[in-house]
């Protein structure tokens, strides 16, 4: 089954508001890592040993880092300096809760500064400060909790990022404004009119109209992770909701869903 997101809330606050310490995840695995030589954006770090960190669990404002035409995301360069200040000429751990290399050769890890009080973790930090926002993958899926804490308490203060209408929580019954963010990682909220399972995959659709409405997606490899969670989505029939993903349009603006931390229940029927 899954948690109401709302009713455990204040639980996981209470757990990571207390300090960013390392200590608020236990499920990591630390390695040494090094002194931070460059701060390429507000999640992504070199090493004096030339590595280069992907902080995972997170999404910093993007910047253009060379791209011809590319938009910078607003608030891009204050995540930048933000980690920047935090890390930048510092030694960190690393912390590992899955898979530790992408198809870049980017290590995947969690940051951890050595300070006097104990290590701080740099994720959390830059989710609370609203300059970051949970952003995770089938293969890394530790600690997330807290981080969705931390970024529930941001995006309800209006902090960083969420003052901002770029990363407002956009609605699931608003079709053609998602159709307008196709290509961009949105969240989006909404009650399930109907989940139902056809053809291996299970369907939330969240309008009558398949081939108009915004619809979630979870296809049979995620639906294994869901299975060995325990976790079963066709009960969230009915539930309101809140999905992040990459919007695409396929018969109506839809977010294929790989992981269950993909969805936050706000509230059942």
């Amino acid at each position: 089954m899954f948690k109401t997101t709302l009713a455990h809330l204040a639980t996981l606050a209470a757990l990571s508001s207390v300090s960013a310490s390392a200590s608020a995840c236990q499920d990591l695995t630390l390695a040494p890592g090094g002194v931070v030589v460059q701060v390429t954006d507000g999640d992504t770090v070199v090493l004096h040993d030339g590595r280069i960190v992907r902080m995972i669990g997170t999404q910093a404002p993007k910047l253009a880092l060379g791209r011809e035409d590319f938009d910078v995301w607003p608030l891009a360069e204050p995540s930048q300096q933000a980690l920047s200040d935090m890390v930048l000429g510092k030694t960190v751990q690393l912390g590992f809760g899955g898979e530790r290399q992408d198809r870049h050769g980017r290590v995947l890890a969690h940051v951890m500064l050595d300070t006097p009080d104990g290590p701080l973790w740099a994720q959390q930090v830059m989710v609370a400060k609203g300059l970051a926002r949970v952003y995770s993958f089938p293969d890394n899926r530790k600690c997330l909790d807290l981080l969705f804490a931390a970024e529930g308490r941001a995006r309800v203060s209006g902090l960083g990022i969420w003052s901002d209408p770029y990363y407002s929580v956009r609605l699931a019954d608003q079709p053609d404004a998602l159709l307008a963010r196709v290509g961009h990682y949105e969240l989006v909220e909404g009650r399930i009119l109907k989940a139902e399972s056809r053809s291996g995959r299970v369907y939330f659709n969240f309008g009558r109209s398949w081939k108009l409405d915004f619809t979630a997606v979870i296809e049979a490899p995620a639906l294994r992770l869901f299975a060995a969670d325990g976790r079963e989505p066709l009960v969230l029939d009915g539930a309101l909701v809140r999905i992040r993903g990459w919007v695409d349009d396929r018969d109506g603006p839809r977010i294929e869903i790989t992981h269950p931390e993909q969805i936050e229940v706000l509230a059942t029927r």
